[in-house]
């Protein structure tokens, strides 16, 4: 069975630094467009920062020059770096993936199952 697993949630001041981590388990044979977005209470789920399989990257306006999306040299693993958070970061982050999965390479979407990151002022 395929899966995303975050890893690096907690909680930090007002001005440190996280870095989440993403990694796929089960057959996967590689991954496309990986990307992490984020849900606050009683808000959209939105998205944060994305990684094209060729390096492009893309980042909500809120975040740029403050957090750093990169994939790892294990496939199908994607990190985000956060600097300078804000409390307004605050909220449940989201890995989500387009994986090639399964002995036959199919593509198929995936979201992790969230990881926590709470900013004190």
């Amino acid at each position: 069975q395929v899966q995303l697993v975050e890893s690096g949630g907690g909680l930090v001041q007002a001005g440190g630094s996280l870095r989440l981590s993403c990694a796929a388990s089960g057959i996967v044979l590689g991954a496309h467009r990986m990307g992490w977005y984020r849900q606050a209470p009683g808000k959209q789920r939105e998205l944060v920062a994305a990684i094209a399989s060729g390096g492009d990257t893309t980042y909500a306006d809120s975040v740029k020059g403050r957090f750093a999306i990169s994939r790892g040299n294990v496939k199908s693993t994607v990190y985000l770096q956060m600097h300078s958070l804000k409390p307004e970061d605050t909220a449940v982050y989201y890995c989500n993936a387009e994986l090639i999965v399964g002995l036959r390479g199919s593509t198929s979407e995936y979201w992790g199952q969230g990881t926590q990151v709470t900013v004190s002022s």
